[in-house]
């Protein structure tokens, strides 16, 4: 393992690792990576194999333009997704895609994530956005790569920005989040899967339930996001 790079290929293999704790994937789907812009590099887990058998030294090493740096084995199919991503956002340090089962349902679904409890305006203010199905020019093209474009283009459209909505839905795929380390990245993977069942027990519950209001939306997410938070600190 070349030093240079051991710090993120262990922090995405310790990032990996939680993926199958956490519950939120089956077999091999799913992928963390961690990055060091500095370097301009990632780390990423490797295309198919097993988690049990995975270790630091097999994360593989990638620019942000998608081509190996170092690692033998081949990087996740979703890796142009990861380097777009970095590329154009400098300021996150870790990416989740997982195919968790709530989550991937609403992607499946074509529907954005209603703001409905308490729990969804402790991360964020708005619905959890899902972008919509890519059109046939871009499926066309380099799939994984207008990937990555697909999600910012979705946030851009939204007028929403990265830094502040750390999660979104893929139209008819899954889910992605991302953070400023790859710990968060993963913690907002689990989130957003918790949110998107209990959005889904909401609606069985009553399917005319009423999004928060913005007072309670405001008040939960100053309470640990704003200038004066005091909620987990």
């Amino acid at each position: 393992m070349n030093n240079k790079y051991q710090h993120i290929q262990e922090a995405a293999y310790q990032a990996n690792m939680q993926l199958p704790k956490l519950g939120l994937v089956l077999f091999t789907f799913g992928n963390v990576s961690a990055s060091d812009n500095a370097l301009g590099v990632f780390a990423i887990k490797p295309s198919g194999v097993p988690y049990d058998e995975l270790s630091p030294a097999k994360m593989v090493i990638v620019d942000f333009e998608g081509k190996t740096v170092e690692g033998s084995l081949r990087p996740s199919s979703d890796t142009l997704t990861h380097a777009v991503l970095y590329k154009h956002w400098p300021h996150i340090g870790g990416i989740v895609h997982t195919h968790s089962t709530y989550a991937t349902a609403w992607a499946q679904s074509q529907r954005s994530i209603p703001n409905y409890g308490t729990t969804h305006a402790d991360h964020t203010t708005v619905d959890i956005p899902c972008a919509p199905p890519m059109s046939d020019a871009m499926i066309a093209g380099d799939y994984e790569y207008e990937t990555g474009f697909q999600i910012m283009n979705c946030l851009a459209e939204k007028g929403l920005s990265y830094q502040e909505v750390e999660m979104i839905l893929v139209g008819n795929h899954a889910p992605f989040t991302w953070g400023k380390t790859p710990d968060k990245a993963v913690y907002n993977s689990a989130v957003l899967e918790t949110v998107a069942q209990m959005a889904y027990l909401t609606e069985q519950i009553n399917k005319e339930a009423p999004r928060l209001k913005d007072a309670l939306i405001k008040k939960h997410f100053e309470r640990k996001h704003g200038p004066n938070s005091y909620y987990g600190q």
